[in-house]
């Protein structure tokens, strides 16, 4: 049984950055430890010992880490602004590799819009997302029929799902974050049209 410890996402871990966890444990494969969820990136100002939620998370992340190796080889997660990728680049910092296949879901840039965007050397594919969620959208990028995992459990779809996304290879146009910056939309408040 592959232990978190043993993982790229133990320092994530022990920094209480992996909330609300619909997987965090071994996966189909082995040597692998799985998580999805979100990853804190930025804590509000504590007081005394109360405990805030973060300002800001990647959400509704998908990935996995593989036992003893030292960076994260997959990740797809969502975030709220385009602008909080620099934000997650130096939160996952040395976690994440020039060879690791990287997919961001922004709600703030253009529905017809998908790029590349390279921050360091570690590159990021950046997808539209509004009204649905990393798992639907990924599973359309790689072309996964539901049908073809509906028997896995949650670790055995999340691994099936995640090895087509590592073949994903498609040439999106490489911009600067800062022009991603300048061409991103105002954020959307999550809050609007919803019921009281």
């Amino acid at each position: 049984m592959t232990q978190i410890e043993k993982t790229a996402l133990a320092r994530l871990e022990r920094e209480g950055r992996l909330l609300n966890a619909v997987l965090k444990g071994p996966m189909s494969k082995p040597g692998r430890f799985g998580f999805r969820g979100d990853i804190a990136l930025k804590y509000q100002a504590q007081v005394a010992d109360e405990k805030r939620p973060p300002d800001f998370c990647m959400e509704q992340v998908l990935t996995f880490a593989q036992e003893n190796e030292p960076t994260i080889p997959i990740l797809a997660g969502y975030l709220h602004n385009f602008a909080y990728l620099e934000t997650a680049v130096e939160v996952l910092g040395d976690l994440l590799s020039p060879d690791g296949v990287y997919f961001m879901f922004c709600n703030n840039i253009d529905l017809l819009s998908k790029f590349r965007v390279k921050i360091g050397d570690i590159t990021f594919n950046v997808l539209p997302c509004d009204e649905s969620t990393v798992w639907k959208e990924m599973m359309d990028l790689c072309g996964v029929d539901k049908n073809d995992i509906k028997k896995l459990d949650t670790a055995g779809k999340t691994d099936y799902l995640l090895d087509a996304a590592l073949k994903f290879n498609d040439a999106f146009e490489i911009i600067a974050y800062q022009q991603g910056v300048e061409r991103m939309e105002p954020v959307k408040n999550r809050n609007e049209n919803r019921p009281v």
